[in-house]
């Protein structure tokens, strides 16, 4: 490796959120003072967001690196758990062997730990990571819980950490309550140019370089221009462009080694990076249109609506189309109850079948929460405040085949919709994946 050339004791650019390389920008210092008032303030949560590779994960362990000893902590990573699985983790992170509880004695231990640890002069911290995965049933359970209070105050001291979309979820309707207790929120956003440049040598510096030059000046710029100032984009360029300096027998890094790195990697501009990715990511939702003649009729038709009224239709070919709140997507529902990628809708020559993306809301049909779902002719499916309604072409093309060229051969009709032929036997029936805990219709 690189180390002995550059003379460092270690490498400056891991991705490893290791609490000494940390840079506090203004926004860092500030996120993390934020989270400092929660030992103090027991008044409401602390929620801390950011894009991925902002930091955040850095900043939590910098800020438990320094926290003083009278301060319990329970810090939860694993955030895609159920509500029961979620307390059980808080209980072993409390030392506790939770896993033969029932919920009833769960949370009855958890608050006598509240209690106790309060009485016992000690502060109680729970710190929750990539809380943006986090069911709405799990927030509803930290919301219980950060009530625990004795007569002068509460005694659960909370921060949320995670992407966006956690924004996204604390503001919808059913969550007002937790969101009544927010006490202060802040979005970490990508570093300047000139925060750029002190990022990395700040790192440097940090692995042994002292005040020698490592990376010449000119190539600050073009770290900027390739990461957009996102710290885990700078931490792969840079480390790769040291890797190219020392190949090429340098000691010192130059805007060659940037060029060589940002080949290797196959980036371009942060600027240009994300038309890339929404372009990438229309190509690789439209396989339908592969290898289809454009002049087959429709297979299916997807009516959006809202309010009772139609507001969009597309067309079906075979292949998948993806479902979501961003221009990314095929069909494109603009609504804060809809994930970025909230669904998608794969279609054969026999099926069509819709699946969840692991929305936040999730996708019913017939109020039932579903994971995969084959489609009738006539479903409903809800998304979010959004109806999408299946027609099969297919299905109205035989019963138009059938009418023409058997007209003795009728066509029943059940009370669900689905149609059948004379021997009762349906023509697509397929059976759905239903979420494990029982769902009810998203009242949002």
């Amino acid at each position: 490796m690189y180390l002995d050339p550059f003379k460092l004791k270690e490498l400056p650019f891991r991705l490893s959120p290791d609490p000494q390389f940390l840079y506090l920008s203004k926004q860092h210092a500030r996120a993390k003072a934020y989270m400092e008032s929660t030992i103090w303030f027991t008044d409401g949560f602390v929620v801390i967001t950011g894009e991925i590779g902002a930091g955040k994960t850095t900043l939590i362990e910098s800020f438990l690196k320094e926290i003083q000893s009278d301060v319990v902590v329970a810090q939860i990573n694993q955030t895609q758990v159920s509500a029961v699985d979620f307390l059980q983790a808080i209980l072993v992170q409390f030392g506790f062997s939770p896993f033969k509880m029932k919920k009833g004695e769960i949370i009855a231990t958890l608050n006598n730990f509240l209690i106790e640890q309060y009485a016992a002069g000690r502060k109680v911290l729970l710190i929750v990571d990539e809380a943006q995965n986090l069911s709405p049933r799990v927030l509803e359970e930290i919301r219980l819980l950060s009530g625990v209070e004795t007569t002068k105050e509460k005694v659960l001291r909370i921060i949320l950490a995670g992407q966006p979309e956690l924004n996204a979820k604390l503001d919808a309707p059913e969550l007002v309550q937790l969101t009544q207790r927010v006490r202060l929120r802040f979005h970490l956003t990508a570093l300047s140019q000139t925060e750029t440049r002190g990022y990395v040598q700040h790192r440097l510096e940090v692995a042994g370089a002292g005040d020698r030059e490592i990376f010449a000046e000119e190539t600050f710029p073009e770290i900027f221009r390739f990461t957009g100032g996102v710290p885990r984009l700078i931490n792969t360029l840079c480390d790769t462009a040291m890797m190219a300096a020392y190949t090429a027998d340098r000691g010192v890094v130059t805007a060659a080694d940037i060029d060589s790195a940002v080949g290797e990697l196959q980036w371009v501009e942060f600027a240009a990076r994300t038309q890339q990715q929404i372009r990438a990511a229309t190509e690789l939702a439209l396989p339908r249109m592969r290898g289809v003649d454009p002049a087959l009729p429709p297979l299916g038709r997807l009516l959006v609506a809202t309010d009772g009224r139609t507001v969009q239709e597309i067309s079906l070919a075979q292949g998948r189309i993806i479902v979501g709140r961003t221009a990314d997507n095929d069909l494109q529902i603009d609504s804060r109850f809809v994930s970025r990628h909230h669904c998608q809708i794969t279609t054969s020559a026999s099926s069509c079948v819709i699946e969840d993306l692991n929305s936040t809301n999730g996708i019913y049909v017939k109020s039932r929460r579903v994971r995969r779902h084959y489609l009738n002719d006539g479903d409903v499916v809800l998304i979010g405040k959004h109806e999408l309604i299946y027609v099969d072409e297919r299905l109205a093309r035989t019963r138009g085949n059938l009418n023409d060229t058997v007209p003795g051969i009728p066509v029943l009709q059940r009370a669900d919709g689905l149609e059948r032929g004379e021997d009762g036997v349906g023509l697509r029936e397929e059976e759905e994946e239903e979420v494990g805990l029982e769902a009810t219709r998203d009242q949002s």
